[in-house]
């Protein structure tokens, strides 16, 4: 994975859901995407300018799950960001 920390795009909102999920929509292609539990915060934590290691570092705390599980489902949902074009890298 690419140190530089992915940022939102500014033309993507990000709305809280039910149950801790979120949407995210695409403001030019009116596009949006569902984010479960998981993928809502690792998107708040690049809102927040937070590192990939603080996020990775939150998931294992909130879910007790095991860094390399944590790091493999962070840089799973960044592939998938950076694909739709809704973050890019600073």
């Amino acid at each position: 994975m690419d140190s530089l920390t992915p940022v939102p795009l500014a033309d993507v909102v990000f709305t809280d859901f039910e149950g801790g999920e979120g949407i995210l929509v695409n403001l030019n292609t009116k596009q949006y995407y569902r984010l479960n539990e998981t993928g809502a915060l690792i998107w708040r934590g690049l809102e927040n300018r937070s590192t990939i290691d603080d996020i990775v570092s939150e998931m294992q705390t909130l879910y007790e799950v095991t860094r390399e599980h944590a790091l493999t489902s962070v840089d799973k949902l960044l592939t998938t960001l950076e694909s739709n074009k809704l973050v890019k890298r600073d």
